[in-house]
């Protein structure tokens, strides 16, 4: 992934389980099909929360990168 291919930033970063899921989700209901969500964050859980979430959800987890204790995620909405 690079910065060309998200559509929007959710910026996490300093927020603790369930909040980074939650905004997630409220972000991804603004998008349309085919778009790409990049997601920071610096809550380790949110590896697992954001993978299940993209599962319940059908949505596709692309990615995930850590750098540093903050991490990454990069999610197109299906």
């Amino acid at each position: 992934m690079n910065e060309n291919t998200y559509n929007e930033t959710l910026d996490c970063k300093g927020m603790n389980c369930p909040l980074p899921v939650l905004k997630t989700n409220k972000q991804m209901n603004t998008l349309e099909a085919g778009q790409i969500l990049r997601i920071e964050t610096t809550d380790v859980g949110s590896i697992n929360d954001l993978q299940a979430w993209s599962t319940q959800t059908e949505n596709e987890f692309i990615s995930y990168t850590e750098e540093n204790g903050a991490y990454t995620f990069f999610i197109r909405k299906t």
